[in-house]
């Protein structure tokens, strides 16, 4: 018989326990939550006075054909792969067909965010027809922009 009652005691430790955590992650969700944002933006690297980021290829207004290369050029900084915290430097990132995000937060990844992360300088893209624009950021070795930020000016382009 001590058996039984000592599983059930177990079983409504475990439950307290289980309870006490969950209640506890619940209190301090908010917290943890808002840690990560404000230790990120006390990270912000730093980016030099005239720091330049710019499209060598496609240029503002140029039609191009579906299946095109963007090239990029940068001056005053360096580029590093992500991850690489290296002062100066950064990693390029193309938006396209969207606003810059916000700028004390990483950069998202999705197919109007083409992180560059090992450090690329060209990348080849795909657009159906129409008319797109794109724009690049520089993001630091965690993805995000650095202060002030690094971004070339938005262009347009036209699929044929």
């Amino acid at each position: 018989m001590s058996t039984p009652v000592r599983s059930a005691g177990l079983a409504a430790t475990f439950r307290t326990r289980w309870l006490t955590a969950l209640v506890g992650l619940a209190l301090l969700g908010p917290l943890l939550a808002a840690a990560p944002a404000a230790a990120q933006t006390a990270q912000r690297q730093p980016s030099p006075r005239g720091a330049l980021l710019y499209f060598h290829y496609p240029l503002d207004g140029l039609r191009v054909p579906e299946r095109f290369t963007v090239r990029m050029g940068l001056k005053e900084m360096g580029i590093a792969p992500a991850g690489i915290d290296k002062p100066l430097t950064g990693h390029h990132h193309l938006l396209i067909d969207v606003e810059p995000p916000p700028t004390d937060q990483p950069i998202p990844a999705d197919y109007n965010h083409i992180h560059l992360g090992n450090g690329q300088t060209e990348v080849v893209v795909t657009l159906p027809k129409g008319t797109h624009t794109l724009q690049l950021l520089l993001g630091d070795h965690l993805h995000t922009p650095h202060q002030p930020p690094v971004m070339s000016q938005k262009i347009t382009v036209y699929v044929r």
